[in-house]
C-alpha cells in the first residue's frame, strides 16, 4: 500500500489516495476519508457499481468520515460507464486492474480481501471493527465477501443486485445487515426491490439481524443525484455503523 497522486477532478475532496496491490490480479486505487480527533475509529469500506468508480465515492467516504469513521472508496474493477453513470460521473480511470468479469466474478472476494486487510493496516483504524458498504454490484461483491467468509462486522448492500439468489443461502450470513432500496429501483432483472425483500424475509426466517430502509419511488442511483434521498440514507447508514461498529 502507497500513498499516490488524486487522479484527475477530485483534488478538491479532502481525501487520501492510496495504492492496493492485489498479488497476480492488479493494483486498485482507493480514497482514505478520516474523521476529526485522534482515534482509533472504526473503518467503513465502500465498493462502487457497474457504472464504474467516480469522484461521488471519494464524497460518499468523506460523508462516512464526518460521521466518525475511516472510511475507504476503492476502486475495485477498471472501466464501467453506459447509461447508469450518466447519473453520477464519469468513471475515474483505474487502468491497473481487470474489468469486471460475468457471472459471479470470484475474483471480487480477492479484491474486497485486499482493500479490507489495507483498511485493517491504516493508522488509526480499530482493526476489529470494519463494515462493507456496496452500491449496486459493489453490494453483490459484498454480498460475495460475506458468503466466503470474509471478515468484517456489519454490511450495507445499498441499490444490490441479487444475482446470486442470496435468500438461498441466508443462513450463512452472520453479520448485521442494513438493506436499503428503491421502490422504483428498474435499473437490471436483478435489482427488483422485490429481490430486496425476499431476501429481508430469509434473513428473518433464519433469525439473522437485518435492517431495511426502502425509499419510496427512488431508483438504482437517485442516490447520487437526489439530496433528500442522499441526507437520509447517510443518517440511517451513520446510524447502522454506529450500533454495530461503536465510535
Amino acid at each position: 500500500m502507497t500513498v499516490t497522486e488524486a487522479p484527475a477532478g477530485t483534488e478538491t475532496v479532502p481525501v487520501t489516495w492510496i495504492s492496493v496491490t492485489v498479488p497476480d490480479l492488479g493494483v486498485m486505487r482507493a480514497a482514505v476519508a478520516r474523521p476529526s480527533g485522534s482515534g482509533p475509529f472504526p473503518a467503513v469500506l465502500i465498493l462502487h457499481g457497474t457504472h464504474g468508480f467516480a469522484r461521488q465515492y471519494a464524497e460518499w467516504a468523506n460523508d462516512l468520515a464526518r460521521g466518525g469513521f475511516i472510511a475507504v472508496a476503492a476502486c475495485w474493477f477498471s472501466g464501467g460507464g453506459g447509461t447508469a453513470a450518466n447519473e453520477v460521473t464519469p468513471p475515474i480511470p483505474c487502468p491497473e486492474i481487470p474489468p469486471l468479469g460475468s457471472g459471479e466474478y470470484p475474483q471480487a472476494v480477492q479484491f474486497v480481501e485486499a482493500v479490507v486487510q489495507a483498511t485493517r493496516t491504516l493508522s488509526g483504524v480499530r482493526a476489529d471493527r470494519i463494515a462493507l458498504v456496496g452500491h449496486s454490484r459493489g453490494a453483490g461483491a459484498t454480498q460475495q465477501f460475506l458468503l466466503a467468509g470474509g471478515n468484517v462486522q456489519a454490511a450495507v448492500l445499498h441499490s444490490s443486485g441479487y444475482a446470486l439468489r442470496p435468500w438461498n443461502r441466508a443462513a450463512e450470513f452472520n453479520v448485521p445487515i442494513l438493506i436499503m432500496h428503491g421502490t422504483a429501483d428498474s435499473f437490471g432483472e436483478n435489482t427488483q426491490p422485490g429481490f430486496a425483500r425476499e431476501f429481508e424475509e430469509a434473513l428473518r426466517a433464519n433469525e439473522k439481524p437485518v435492517e431495511t430502509a426502502y425509499c419510496e419511488g427512488c431508483g438504482h442511483n437517485t442516490f447520487f443525484t437526489n439530496s433528500t434521498q442522499r441526507d437520509d440514507e447517510l443518517k440511517r447508514m451513520i446510524e447502522f455503523l454506529r450500533r454495530h461498529l461503536g465510535r
